[in-house]
């Protein structure tokens, strides 16, 4: 087993980390920036390391003082958790060519998924099942894109190579917009990711967003964990996710976690990863593969009774899977919110001192938050203080134990999204569930409309 790790990260994943870690008795280092000095994690670490100053640039980015604060410590190896530097492909290489072990995929499947339009290749060639699209780059010749567009049919989606997070992409519904799209992503593209590479897909007017957990070894052994459904989601963004997704039956996720297996052992992936797809119509279309832990593990966590985190640790550690794919078995339901420092109306970030805080308790209720009385949120990271994790026997009793968790949560000080949460879990369609994932901005535009009228 490894000896000691740099959790390269902060919040809730660095203490969901931290506490795998040392379960398996392997002692931490927490690398925080200026600001985060009080975090919980950091208190708790064996060894903690100041990296910098607030902005990201300057500290949970900076790869160089990451990997010193590694030398330093005599660490064996880094885990990056998600977001920051989990899926920078530079980084991965650059820790393991000084000497640490990366906790997650290889440079070369994290480079080679995080270009979506190798990745769609690759996944094309495991036969794992993809929107229609243009099969590689578009480029320049505006008669080519035009026919291209056409053979997919309208309405087209044009999409960044390098984007991800719902940034770099824009729907073309006519052949007079198509061109103008093109160029305009490619100009955002190449500001926002430094590549300009952009390709085209079929745009899917009502689908699921539903997901894949996968773990595999790197060594020829590879399990799936069945399946998540992300469809609440604000531009882009996943607000409740669950597992298992209403409606897929048995022989579906069978199937579609067989691909996903056999796609992990054709391109030699190691440690945790999702495979992302847009679910119509009883079919399933690969759309990008998250090479890293992702926010909303514990709800497979809860209904599988596998530690994600602690796993990732024993195949770092160079381990095969211990876990058989008849080892899995989904009971119950579990179904998790993102706890954010927002105004739920406006959703502007809402940092500041929080007064108060009592976390839900009761049957089947987990809660992964960082945050205590007295913590002062930052306005320097992303706006999420935690997440609340339900399971329960059936999805109707997930929803109840959620519903009566969020009416117990208290966040005093600043602005939260509970109330959001409270609303959706309220709502007869995600009560039905099943919903496509334009149904929660639909709602929400619904809402607002509504109470500008009464006004």
């Amino acid at each position: 087993m490894l000896d000691k790790v740099v959790i390269a990260n902060r919040g809730e994943i660095a203490l969901r980390i931290l506490r795998a870690c040392h379960a398996l008795g392997i002692r931490t280092v927490a690398v925080h920036s200026t600001v985060d000095r009080n975090l919980k994690h950091v208190a708790m670490a064996d060894e903690s390391v100041c990296i910098g100053p607030a902005p990201s640039t300057d500290s949970y980015l900076n790869m160089a003082q990451i990997i010193a604060a590694a030398e330093v410590t005599d660490a064996q190896a880094i885990h990056p958790g998600y977001g920051f530097l989990s899926e920078n492909a530079d980084f991965a290489e650059r820790v393991e060519q000084s000497g640490f072990i990366f906790i997650g995929p290889k440079a070369d499947t994290i480079r080679l998924m995080g270009d979506k339009v190798e990745a769609i290749k690759a996944m094309q060639a495991a036969g794992v099942p993809c929107v229609p699209g243009s099969g590689g780059p578009l480029g320049d010749d505006a008669a080519t894109n035009i026919k291209i567009a056409r053979e997919i049919g309208y309405p087209v989606i044009v999409k960044a190579a390098g984007g991800g997070g719902g940034r770099g992409m824009r729907v073309v519904h006519t052949e007079a917009h198509l061109n103008a799209a093109v160029q305009t992503t490619k100009t955002e593209a190449k500001a926002a990711f430094g590549n300009d590479m952009v390709y085209m897909e079929k745009f899917l007017e009502n689908p699921r967003h539903v997901e894949i957990q996968v773990l595999a070894d790197g060594q020829g052994g590879a399990i799936h964990l069945g399946e998540r459904d992300c469809s609440m989601q604000r531009r882009h963004q996943k607000v409740v996710e669950e597992a298992p997704a209403p409606g897929i039956t048995l022989e579906q996720r069978a199937e579609i976690g067989r691909v996903c297996v056999e796609a992990c052992i054709r391109i030699g992936y190691r440690g945790a990863g999702t495979f992302e797809f847009l679910y119509e119509d009883g079919r399933f279309y690969f759309i990008e593969m998250n090479t890293r832990i992702q926010v909303e593990h514990p709800v497979t966590e809860l209904v599988t009774g596998i530690d994600l985190v602690r796993e990732q640790l024993n195949i770092a550690a160079g381990h095969k899977l211990s876990i058989k794919q008849s080892d899995i078995v989904l009971e119950g339901h579990a179904i998790e919110c993102r706890i954010n420092a927002e105004d739920p109306d406006t959703f502007m970030p809402c940092p500041g001192l929080i007064q108060h805080f009592h976390a839900p308790g009761g049957p089947g209720v987990r809660v992964d938050s960082h945050i205590y009385e007295g913590y002062r949120v930052p306005p320097n990271y992303d706006s999420m203080i935690g997440k609340l994790i339900v399971h329960g026997p059936d999805r109707e009793t997930a929803i109840a134990r959620m519903r009566v968790a969020l009416s117990e949560m208290v966040v005093d000080g600043i602005k939260t999204n509970i109330p959001l949460q409270q609303r959706i879990l309220a709502d007869i369609g995600f009560q039905q569930g099943g919903q496509n994932i334009h149904y929660l901005e639909k709602r929400l535009k619904e809402q607002k409309e509504k109470s500008i009228s009464m006004a």
